[in-house]
């Protein structure tokens, strides 16, 4: 269909559909059914989500969740979204999102729920797995592909949470303040790139901003979303408690899901009381209709999706891939990678070397059909390199350990958290994923959760505690105190302290949730045959003090202008680690920075070279001081990177552009955008802590 048989389609539709029907399209159906129907299991099934009138034959929205995969059957498991934030590569997140596309429509869903990028404002969030980092252009560039590439093969792509949504354990409550800067300028910008970039629709939050529920909030889905950015694709609540009133749709919500809770017949009640206008209803659904039918209508990248393409190995070859380039070389003493010749036992402790943990239990789960773990994988290299007996312990039992590493060439231990430390926040009785009030909803869901025995605790939320578990800590020192060389791997969401250890071991990697093949990927940059390339996509702090204000139970809680590396940066504090580190077992040399203004645009111009004989990739990053005269900014931020392959001694030239526009600032006197004229900086390097700088004048 073109776009005017589309929009004459719809207008049909509209003129044919009762009222009934047409809220009907407003809201997911027969969740809850299913749900119990299903023993509780999330994804068992597409859940409707909106959309369809049978009597007319208009189709149905069809959801799946999944920042690391599609969240269906067995699908591929990819390391998730802050270890592909590592990455730094969107090329790759494209691909990711290609796969994603192809998984879901052969397991027939056609939204997906993929773009999870709210921006990590604490690394105590439990959700941060979930998103890519703390800075808004990175966050925006990876989402963007990703959401693309998913909607390249018809599918879809939903950007979420919007907005505001960087806590967990009080997302349904907590009402965040903030100011008109920090809102334009730090916590929606990554939204509006995915949009522009074409990504259609928009799941809004839970947590209210400036007193009012997202779900429901007209400054972000009206006035913002609709008016200030040209929004024209539709927007869906969250799930089970997205919205509270019927208001909700004339504030711009087009759909409540999964169910109509709120909408429903309480939407055409208030439609016919005369408290909400008919307009809205043919909106919301004239911008529900035109989605399906630009999607439903367009022709399919490929012939069909049949079922064996879903964690085929081509895709499982992609998750590989994923989980080589995102895992970050924190520290290195020379230890790394293992000598072949040298390292002919080798010690691997820990709980978590044998866990299969792929990250939260959650929405966002993925139940892929093979799991390697980091002992399984390193076990594998060993077999295949020749290398004699692996060796196992862990925190149970420290002595025992302890005699595993005192025998061994070398010592890996894999320490860090699971789904039961951080996570989408599940309470003791129910695994929907998200907390529900028993008055809300309706009697299927209550008597599903009743049936089913409760667990003792519940899992994932935010993490009150940024260190190790005394007892992986306790490991760590068991190992050093072996004498031989040590390898800790960390496994996490977002950062973990280091403080106390960092300095008394050989080196530091951290593989984050390195999804279905993340135990093949850590052998082979362990050994050598990969070389680690991922850079850090949030800030690892001293001390917890450097990080912002976070208050896990808060009823209300301000989010300011600076966290992450801006933060750090003003108040002249040196992280642990910056944001964009990462050690590679190549060294890389920068000179000849050049800039240029025209056209709108900032030219920036550097060789890199890579000065060892290792094939290795480069993340380029270039960020941007601003003269700080009129209004107050931060020293830099990033504004430009890419990923650069490097044979051993190529020098390559590196071009990035920069549009002007991106220098601007938000001024809340006149709600409007504007650029400081002036001396700016351009600071390139291969982190946010050494960088190459040259100026310009805009």
């Amino acid at each position: 269909m073109t776009e005017t048989e589309i929009s004459e389609t719809v207008a049909l539709i509209l003129t044919e559909a009762t009222l009934e029907e047409k809220i009907g399209m407003m809201s997911g159906k027969g969740f809850f059914q299913a749900f119990a129907d299903d023993n509780s299991l999330w994804g068992a099934r597409p859940y409707r989500a909106g959309g369809g009138i049978e009597r007319l034959g208009v189709p149905t929205l069809l959801f799946t969740d999944g920042p690391r995969g599609v969240a269906r059957g067995n699908s591929t498991c990819f390391p998730c979204s802050m270890a592909r934030g590592a990455s730094f590569d969107p090329d790759l997140e494209h691909r990711i999102g290609q796969i994603m596309g192809i998984e879901a429509r052969a397991q027939d869903c056609n939204l997906s729920g993929a773009v999870c990028f709210n921006l990590l404002r604490h690394p105590a969030w439990g959700r941060a797995q979930e998103t890519y980092g703390e800075d808004q252009y990175h966050l925006g560039v990876m989402g963007a592909a990703l959401g693309t590439g998913i909607q390249a093969h018809n599918v879809i792509a939903t950007v979420k949470h919007f907005a505001l949504n960087s806590m967990e354990n009080a997302r349904f409550k907590v009402d965040v303040t903030i100011d008109e800067r920090a809102l334009h300028e730090v916590y929606l910008p990554h939204f509006k790139y995915a949009l522009d970039a074409g990504i259609a629709t928009v799941m809004s939050a839970y947590n209210k901003m400036n007193g009012e529920y997202c779900g429901q909030n007209r400054i972000l889905l009206t006035d913002i979303l609709r008016g200030e950015w040209g929004f024209d694709g539709f927007v869906h609540s969250d799930w089970v408690m997205g919205v509270y009133k019927p208001y909700g749709a004339a504030a711009g919500l087009d759909i409540e899901n999964p169910e109509p809770i709120v909408f429903g017949q309480k939407l055409v009640q208030a439609v016919k009381d005369g408290h909400i206008e008919p307009q809205v209803i043919d909106q919301a659904c004239r911008r529900i209709l035109t989605v399906l039918y630009r999607f439903m209508c367009a022709e399919n990248p490929l012939a069909e999706y049949p079922k064996t393409l879903v964690a085929c190995a081509d895709h499982v070859a992609v998750a590989l891939e994923a989980a080589e380039k995102s895992a970050v070389l924190l520290t290195n003493d020379g230890v790394l990678p293992f000598d072949r010749t040298q390292v002919k036992t080798l010690a691997v402790l820990g709980r978590l070397a044998s866990l299969d943990n792929t990250g939260d239990n959650g929405s966002s789960r993925v139940r892929p059909p093979h799991i390697v773990t980091a002992l399984e994988g390193l076990e594998r290299a060993s077999r295949a390199f020749g290398i004699g007996a692996v060796l196992t312990g862990d925190e149970h039992d420290l002595a025992a350990a302890g005699r595993a590493a005192a025998s061994a060439d070398a010592v890996v231990v894999v320490v860090g958290n699971t789904a039961e430390d951080e996570g989408e926040y599940i309470p003791a009785d129910i695994t929907l994923g998200q907390a529900v009030q028993e008055a809300a909803i309706p009697d299927a869901l209550t008597e599903a959760r009743s049936a089913r025995p409760a667990r003792v605790t519940a899992i994932g939320g935010d993490r009150r505690d940024l260190a190790l578990r005394h007892d992986q800590r306790a490991l760590i020192d068991a190992a050093i105190a072996s004498g031989k060389p040590v390898v800790v791997v960390v496994i996490s969401g977002s950062a973990i302290m280091v403080e106390g250890w960092h300095d008394k071991v050989g080196a530091i990697l951290q593989t984050f949730y390195s999804g279905m093949e993340g135990g093949t990927a850590l052998a082979n940059i362990l050994f050598g045959d990969v070389c680690p390339s991922g850079k850090l996509p949030f800030t690892v702090a001293k001390s917890v003090e450097d990080y912002p204000y976070f208050d896990i139970d808060a009823e209300t809680i301000e989010y300011g202008y600076y966290h992450g590396y801006a933060l750090m940066d003003k108040a002249a504090r040196t992280p642990r680690f910056a944001f964009g580190h990462g050690l590679s077992y190549a060294k890389f040399a920068y000179r000849a920075l050049k800039v240029r203004v025209a056209n709108d645009a900032v030219s920036v111009r550097v060789a890199v070279r890579n000065d060892t004989m290792v094939d290795a990739d480069e993340v380029v990053q270039a960020y941007v001081g601003f003269p700080g005269i009129v209004a107050d900014r931060p020293v830099k931020q990033l504004k430009a990177f890419m990923r650069v392959p490097l044979a051993p001694g190529q020098t390559q030239i590196v071009d990035m552009v920069i549009p002007v526009a991106e220098l601007a600032w938000r001024n809340p006197a006149t709600h409007s955008w504007e650029i400081e004229s002036g001396r700016h900086q351009i600071m390139v390097g291969g982190s946010s802590a050494t960088l190459l700088t040259a100026t310009f004048d805009v």
